[in-house]
């Protein structure tokens, strides 16, 4: 391995001593780069055709196969985490190898770390695809994947931490540029959100239980979702886009005063917006107000970033019209101006009444995903490529192909949505003259299917381009030879040289990366402590249901079920405060209800009704045909069959470990109930056997099928009960006063 630095041999003079160094000789390494650049473009075609494939399942139903790992339950999380960690993680990482070493002036810290980090990265990508596509799941959006999984991402991410700081602390260039700052706020903040969100109980070698329930467990899990597009999706990208912009019109950042603003008041006001996700909730108001607030404040960084991002390019427009390095990043740059002022936006309450659980938020999420994320790291590539390779891109007009092509199918991707979602929200609220209801669910799901399959059409167009992009990276390193250690020297950083006179205060910070760590840490910290200690440590703020009682065995892995087969990802179990949610539901949902679980299970997108209240509403033998086939009892539904849970019998070897893992958590089940557990089970499974015999259906007591039933009759009965004890005492009194 090549050492760090190499004799000094050049002589220059060093800018703060005035007078003549010696310059060092040293190489960047850009194998490393060029190993995260082929991730990216591989993992960005896995994560777009699993995306392809789970919008097309929307409208389509038979595209599930009617096979438990291609269910679109399972597909869609899939997507996500292939998109968001491979794709975009894997880009993230290129982009910070190739300019980190560049700003430092130094190869990286070390080779081994280096090698280490990427293929541990890869190892988690592999490993998160197969489990999940398994059914082990948490059940949390984005943090999908399991125990063992979150532990190796947090050693690769430290290891990946250990790197980065070690080349910032042998740099030969004193003063921390911009880009860097915003990784080193990206580094501690993901590892603050990932270690909090990630408190789990395991019970067996893959499955676990939240640490958190009910409203505690939507507060953190949405601190850490809405963050997880913060820091992991945008702000490590702000970073590229302080390098790569400058770099690609050769022209300096508009503003440093701009950048300074922008950084600080970005990463102190974004953590707090978290509760936005969960406006008309059970959310204490107090919390959701403090979303809203924190919220509306994050336009105008965001905004001084996009504007300082576009001014960049001032007097360079004529290469914008040559160059596709640079459409990219502008268009890029809009996406990132759009969904910041768009989302926002959609944290005002009246807005958020029409545009929550809607596909309105797709779309929003994917101007973001493939505007902000995608053209970037495409722009990236094409930069980056050429520059290791010392050799001009292969052709130009292939990759102006690829730019309209990929605009085209954002637009074509996103109106629709738009569309769909203002369509469903304006048909959900509607009534008739006699106040009644004017469309059933379904009405509301077929009238937008021909907008789904305008989405699919768009991401078609999106995957094209970037298949013809890997063609022109092919043909472009096709017969060359990579400058895996790059050449460069530069001057020895000297000790901090104290000037006289006024000095502006950031000058100071810029010089000192572990305090700028540090402050970093602490800004971001804030937010989410203010939030959540309350929401904890005071019992009123999430009042308990006396009602409101454990999950039975039997219930209890029909709700693992629920979860593992991802029907979170389709409906909700929360009610909101509205008329026609309570009209067409139910009583609206109370904090209380939620207390026993772990996780939550409140959803973020309703393609099927709301679940809270389902209990009751229908015969055993209706959920069976319905999970059988349910295109049965609900003609023209989109939703995925699940034949297979007729045959599987539920883990009865778990029951007493997943007793006991509540009972760490606070559920208070009896102690020893563990060993009674599944003596338990089967009685209740042996009744909901008889009621489907009753209707010449034969399932097992233990079957999965017997469990979902199970979970599904329980939903929101513990309500109905309080209701019940509630009218019985009131007629008592009733009754007793007129004796």
């Amino acid at each position: 391995m090549l050492d760090h630095a190499t004799e000094l041999e050049t002589s220059a003079i060093h800018p703060q001593k005035r007078k003549l160094v010696q310059l060092e000789h040293f190489f960047y390494d850009n194998n490393i780069v060029k190993l995260f650049t082929y991730a990216t473009l591989f993992w960005g075609i896995v994560g777009m055709l699993a995306g392809l494939l789970a919008s097309i399942q929307i409208f389509y139903p038979a595209a599930n196969f009617d096979f438990a790992p291609t269910t679109f339950g399972r597909v869609r999380p899939v997507h996500t985490n292939a998109v968001i960690f491979a794709f975009v993680g894997n880009g993230i990482f290129m982009g910070v190898y190739y300019s980190l070493q560049r700003l430092c002036k130094a190869r990286m810290y070390s080779d081994k770390l280096s090698k280490i980090h990427f293929w541990g990265w890869q190892g988690i990508i592999v490993v998160a695809a197969i489990t999940l596509l398994a059914g082990f799941t948490t059940g949390k959006e984005y943090a999908e994947l399991e125990w063992p999984v979150d532990i190796a991402i947090t050693v690769i991410w430290v290891l990946f931490g250990i790197n980065m700081f070690g080349t910032i602390l042998k740099r030969r260039e004193r003063h921390l540029y911009v880009a860097i700052w915003f990784y080193i706020a990206t580094w501690v903040t993901v590892a603050m959100l990932h270690i909090v969100n990630s408190y789990e109980i395991p019970f067996s070698y893959f499955k676990s239980y939240s640490g958190y329930a009910g409203v505690q467990d939507a507060l953190v899990q949405w601190w850490y979702g809405h963050n997880a597009v913060a820091f992991f999706l945008t702000t490590p990208y702000l970073g590229l886009m302080y390098y790569f912009l400058p770099k690609a019109a050769n022209r300096p950042v508009y503003s440093y005063r701009l950048s300074i603003i922008h950084f600080w008041a970005l990463i102190f006001i974004y953590i707090w917006a978290g509760p936005h996700h969960l406006l008309y909730t059970a959310l204490p108001d107090w919390a959701q107000s403090l979303g809203v607030v924190f919220s509306i404040m994050l336009i105008a960084p965001s905004w001084g970033g996009m504007l300082n991002g576009l001014f960049t390019l001032r007097g360079a427009w004529d290469k914008v019209r040559e160059e596709p390095i640079l459409k990219f990043l502008v268009v890029a740059v809009t996406c990132y101006g759009m969904a910041t002022f768009e989302g926002p936006m959609l944290s005002l309450k009246n807005v958020n009444a029409v545009a929550h659980y809607t596909d309105w938020i797709v779309a929003h999420v994917h101007v973001g995903a493939l505007g902000w994320n995608g053209f970037l790291t495409f722009g990236v590539i094409y930069w980056i490529i050429p520059k290791i390779f010392k050799k001009e891109l292969y052709s130009k007009k292939l990759a102006n192909t690829h730019f309209w092509i990929g605009t085209i199918g954002i637009v074509l991707y996103a109106v629709p949505l738009y569309w769909a979602g203002f369509a469903q929200s304006m048909m959900w609220k509607t009534f008739t003259a006699e106040g009644q209801l004017k469309y059933q669910f379904l009405e509301t799901v077929t009238n937008i299917v021909p907008m789904y399959m305008g989405r699919s059409i768009g991401g078609t167009l999106y995957l094209a381009g970037a298949i013809i992009m890997i063609y022109n990276i092919y043909k472009t390193v096709r017969g060359a030879s990579i400058v895996a250690n790059e050449a460069a020297q530069a001057a020895p950083l000297s000790p901090v040289v104290e000037t006289h006179g006024k000095q502006h205060w950031h000058r100071w910070i810029e010089k000192r990366p572990m305090q700028m760590l540090v402050l970093s840490l602490v800004a971001v910290a804030i937010g989410g402590v203010l939030e959540m200690v309350p929401t904890f440590l005071i019992k009123n703020n999430v009042p308990t249901i006396t009602s409101v009682k454990p999950y039975t065995p039997l219930e209890l892995h029909g709700r693992d079920i629920y979860v593992r087969d991802g029907c979170y990802t389709c409906h909700s179990q929360m009610i909101r405060p509205f008329r026609d949610e309570v009209a067409r539901y139910g009583e609206y949902s109370k904090a209380g209800e939620f207390i026993y679980d772990h996780p939550f299970q409140w959803g973020s997108k309703r393609t099927g009704p709301d679940l809270a209240r389902i209990g009751g509403k229908y015969p055993d033998s209706w959920h069976y045909n319905h999970m059988y086939d349910p295109r049965i009892m609900s003609p023209g539904s989109i939703m995925p069959a699940y034949p297979f849970m007729i045959e599987n019998m539920v883990d009865t070897s778990l029951t007493g470990a997943k007793i006991r893992a509540m009972q760490t958590l606070g559920v208070p089940y009896p102690d020893g109930y563990d060993k009674q557990a599944n003596a338990d089970l089967v009685e209740q499974g042996k009744v909901i056997q008889a009621n489907l015999k009753k209707d010449k259906l034969d399932a097992a007591a233990t079957s999965e099928i017997v469990a979902m039933i199970a979970y599904l009759q329980r939903m929101g009965t513990d309500i109905k009960a309080e209701h019940k004890q509630q009218t019985a005492a009131a007629l008592q009194t009733v009754t007793g006063d007129n004796k």
